[in-house]
């Protein structure tokens, strides 16, 4: 059974810092291309940051280059969100989805799989000014 878990949200302030990880399991975790996308209150989600499969390329949406890391670690089967000075903007639910598919060159990032357990259940990072 595959499944992906999400941890580290939190209710921050403007100009915080938050880690997120996801857990993969039940799944070559190190042959698929991960991202983290989030979904703001009563908007569509979008992709925040994706990274290949040996980590060698990422994506970045525009608004959190500079400020947010994607990395994983292959051998703990886990992928990671760092994010630093964040914004009101940067408020949502983020969640981490596996066998995404990365433009060439990390020119783009978009949610591939409809398979089960390849999406996560969300965590929430509420971000008061």
């Amino acid at each position: 059974q595959v499944q992906v878990v999400e941890s580290g949200g939190g209710s921050v302030q403007a100009g915080e810092s938050l880690r997120l990880s996801c857990t993969a399991s039940g799944l070559r975790f190190d042959v698929y291309h991960m991202g983290w996308f989030r979904q703001a209150p009563g908007k569509d989600d979008e992709a925040v940051a994706c990274i290949t499969w040996l980590g060698r390329t990422t994506y970045y949406v525009d608004s959190v280059k500079g400020r947010f890391t994607i990395s994983r670690d292959n051998a703990k089967n886990t992928l990671y969100l760092q994010m630093n000075n964040l914004k009101p903007d940067d408020t949502g639910t983020y969640y981490c989805a596996a066998d995404v598919g990365l433009g060439a060159g990390g020119s783009s990032c978009s949610r591939t799989s409809q398979k089960a357990g390849y999406w996560g259940q969300g965590t929430q990072v509420p971000v008061s000014s």
